[in-house]
């Protein structure tokens, strides 16, 4: 399910460019994800009453970290290429992972990865990509690292996917006046059609799928088994969307994959 959830996040990151590209980051991020509430509300239909106010309030939080983590994401790949932000963005779950690993030369996984993300940004003359799209791509990864946090509680505290389906709602309405912004406080019809078909394959199956394997697996175990994601990102980009990456960055993106498969290895060992 993890698996499955990576393919299909890359592959709908990819093909929303057009979108992004027409109206741009924010509403087409908010155009997903309030799709993506309401087929899910409507389909999972989540009993509020049931949950205690200190459990909604964790799905608040895992809402708004999800609108944050999205919103930076597609920032960060209309500036930067898709493979690379992955990469980038990795750093957050392999710092959840390395608190499993505190006082371990686990560690050094960790410190792999940051040479890695080095290779991804910088050459001897300075930056090789937007230093504003790298930002935004560091911040994706932190509200990728805090997701992973909250959705093994939610997911463990929820029946099915109750849990994700008012997280979702609390995401779209936080995303709402970023894209209302964007489009001037309108909704175009090209808009509305074209993010119902994307809110499926991002955020609205692979989140589903994350929850689900999250039951399954440690919340480390689940951060380091990324660890292919910028090699899935990086292939997507190049087949979609025709983003070729230089030897120093096929090296960098290497190396953060290294880093997380060292890691899922020791892990297993400990």
């Amino acid at each position: 399910m993890a698996l499955t959830a990576m393919i299909v996040v890359q592959a709908g990151a990819a093909f929303a460019q057009p979108t992004m590209a027409a109206y741009g980051p924010f509403a087409t991020t908010w155009g997903r994800l309030a799709w993506a509430a309401i087929m899910l509300f409507i389909i999972v239909r989540p009993d509020i009453r049931r949950y205690r106010p200190r459990e909604l309030l964790l799905t608040l939080a895992l809402g708004a970290t999800m609108a944050a983590m999205t919103l930076t994401f597609f920032v960060a790949i209309m500036r930067v290429p898709l493979g690379l932000v992955v990469a980038i963005e990795l750093l957050g779950p392999l710092t959840v992972a390395a608190f499993g690993f505190a006082r371990s030369w686990r560690i050094l996984w960790l410190v792999l990865a940051f040479a890695g993300v080095l290779l991804l940004a910088l050459n001897l003359e300075g930056w090789t990509i937007d230093v504003l799209g790298f930002g935004f791509a560091l911040l994706a990864g932190v509200g990728w690292g805090t997701y992973i946090v909250l959705n093994k509680k939610v997911g463990r505290i929820f029946r099915g996917l109750d849990g994700l389906a008012i997280s979702f709602v609390a995401a779209a309405v936080i995303a709402t006046p970023f894209g209302l912004y964007e489009t001037g406080f309108t909704l175009p019809s090209g808009l509305v059609f074209e993010t119902m078909g994307l809110a499926i394959l991002t955020p609205l199956l692979p989140y589903a799928l994350e929850m689900m394997s999250l039951r399954r697996l440690s919340q480390a175990s689940f951060g380091i088994l990324m660890s292919i994601e910028p090699a899935v990102a990086a292939l997507a980009g190049y087949i979609i969307l025709s983003e070729a990456l230089s030897l120093q960055q096929l090296a960098g993106i290497a190396l953060v994959v290294c880093a997380g498969a060292g890691a899922v290895a020791s892990s297993r060992e400990h």
